[in-house]
């Protein structure tokens, strides 16, 4: 189990999910790359559970937007700050954000660094 995670979540419009897909792919490298020990993200699809507030009404996305939500795992929280620095600091990322058509808008998303509470998984069979 990683030490440190940082989760997010943020809408995208359904007709850019192959666009942003792609982009998403790229960018998992880089963050590989400079110190991620494994990327995740997950494409919205049922999304409402009576009685709890969705992650639609959440990051206030509208009726043509799904939810992409996911995370970067890092060995500790000072293994997270250095990815991030680097990956800030590395062209590639501008020059995907500026070539990519997914419309993929940063100040809608929800972001939040992370330590462990709970870990339960079932062993391997």
């Amino acid at each position: 189990m990683a030490s440190y995670i940082d989760g997010f979540a943020f809408p995208i419009k359904r007709s850019c999910i192959a666009e942003y897909k792609e982009f998403a792919a790229e960018v998992a490298e880089i963050w590989l790359e400079h110190g991620a020990l494994s990327y995740q993200e997950f494409i919205g699809d049922d999304l409402s559970l009576q009685g709890t507030r969705s992650f639609t009404d959440a990051v206030a996305a509208m009726d043509e937007e799904t939810i992409v939500f996911g995370w970067v795992e890092f060995a500790s929280r000072e293994a997270r700050d250095q990815a991030n620095h680097r990956v800030a600091n590395d062209p590639r990322m501008a020059a995907l954000v500026d070539a990519s058509d997914a419309e993929f808008d940063a100040s809608r998303m929800a972001y939040g660094g992370f330590k462990p509470l709970v870990s339960s998984s079932k062993p391997n069979r």
